[in-house]
């Protein structure tokens, strides 16, 4: 992975402003580019889970979670910041990689009295590379002081996966309107929802003087067996505040097909189709799943709130079925507030 490369991500974000009277420049924070994670190996060895282990990145969940700390600066002012990440598949020899599968991955921002905030949901390709770059500015207020960062790939093989990822930090450009005054994580339940437990509830307390709310919420349905529900029959996720129903959608992409030149160990089916190009409840391979943007500013009005979030209809283990398939969903949501 060029590093190099990568440091292209800070010139957008660098802004001059410049005073007419004398074009004298307006003190701003300098832009800020950190290494949360460069080149960690994500794996799955449980009889040895520290192997891949460094002075920057460390594991648990047998090496399929890798974690990193970072004291970042004090905002100063509204931000943006941009999320860059980098997925690289370890090859076992010329031909073949470690995992050609697709995996489900996340990063996140962990921190204390809130739930985990997802700063990104990825899929990986079939055994083949990618590469985003993501928005993360509704959550620019919660990045800063001591943080947490996690990575994680759904692998269930060792070593398998290579994982950069930088963050960028900058001041917002003026005219673009200020942005969020605070944010805070909602629910991130581990391991998602799933027929047993098909809904979360977590807390939202909204500050006095909060003009406006959005929950930024990101939701994939997966099955243990990939087929059918609820991986390719989407089902109906609904936000409820304070018990009453707020919004309700179906996840769905039908754009698979633009991402199969990045997952080149993919089955070709006899009928002409592809594995990565089939139509998914909120993802495609290879690609990363972009929260849903949803303003309840009616609903959350200052105070506390409960927000609940369930699936309807997820797909049950079969009795008989003694491998126990069945559907789930990753879910997350934060909430970020203007004043």
């Amino acid at each position: 992975m060029n590093r190099c490369e990568r440091r292209l991500v800070l010139p957008f974000l660098a802004v001059i402003v410049l005073v007419s009277a004398g074009c004298r420049p307006i003190e701003r924070p300098d832009p800020v580019s950190v290494d949360l994670f460069d080149e960690v190996t994500v794996h799955f060895t449980p009889n040895d889970p520290e192997k891949y282990d460094s002075p920057f990145a460390s594991a648990r969940d047998n090496g399929r979670v890798m974690t990193t700390y970072r004291e970042l600066p004090a905002a100063g002012g509204p931000r943006t910041a941009v999320l860059h990440l980098e997925v690289e598949p370890i090859r076992k020899d010329i031909r073949n990689v470690v995992d050609r599968w697709d995996r489900a991955g996340w990063v996140r921002l962990v921190k204390p009295g809130m739930a985990p905030v997802e700063l990104c949901r990825f899929m990986t390709a079939y055994g083949g590379e990618i590469e985003h770059t993501v928005d993360i500015s509704h959550v620019a207020p919660l990045l800063t002081g001591h943080c947490e960062f996690e990575v994680f790939i759904d692998t269930w093989v060792s070593p398998a996966w290579v994982v950069g990822v930088e963050l960028a930090i900058a001041p917002a450009a003026p005219g673009m309107g200020a942005g969020p005054a605070w944010a805070a994580g909602v629910v991130f339940p581990d391991g998602g929802l799933n027929a047993e437990t098909p809904e979360v509830t977590g807390t939202i307390v909204v500050p006095e003087g909060t003009r406006r709310v959005q929950v930024a919420a990101i939701t994939t349905g997966h099955c243990t067996d990939g087929r059918d529900a609820d991986e390719f029959i989407t089902k109906d996720n609904v936000l409820l505040v304070d018990g009453e129903e707020v919004y309700r959608w179906r996840p769905w992409r039908d754009d698979c097909g633009e991402f199969r030149a990045v997952n080149p160990y993919c089955a070709k089916w006899a009928d002409g189709s592809w594995s990565s190009d089939y139509s998914r409840s909120g993802w495609c391979p290879g690609d990363v799943a972009l929260p849903v943007m949803i303003d309840l500013s009616d609903a959350l009005t200052p105070g506390a709130h409960t927000l609940t979030w369930k699936v309807e209809d997820i797909r049950a283990a079969d009795p008989e079925d003694p491998d126990n398939h069945h559907g789930y969903w990753r879910v997350s949501a934060s909430v970020s507030g203007w004043r």
